[in-house]
């Protein structure tokens, strides 16, 4: 049987030009806000601190604490 990532949370290493898929999943979660971020629209994360953000303020705010 084939098994799917929809509505799985995939699990990443964020590096400072991308990222590797450790577990596969169809989205990320968003670190402050707490929504699902698809994969192919992850475009904002910290290497420090290895999370996502879901917009470009989102990640501005966080970064700034």
């Amino acid at each position: 049987m084939l098994m799917s990532n929809t509505a799985r949370a995939a699990r990443l290493h964020y590096m400072a030009n991308g990222f590797r898929v450790l577990a596969p999943g169809d989205h990320v979660v968003c670190a402050v806000s707490g929504a699902a971020i698809p994969l192919d629209e992850l475009r904002y994360w910290s290497v420090a601190r290895q999370e996502p953000y879901a917009s470009a303020e989102i990640a501005s705010e966080a970064l700034a604490r």
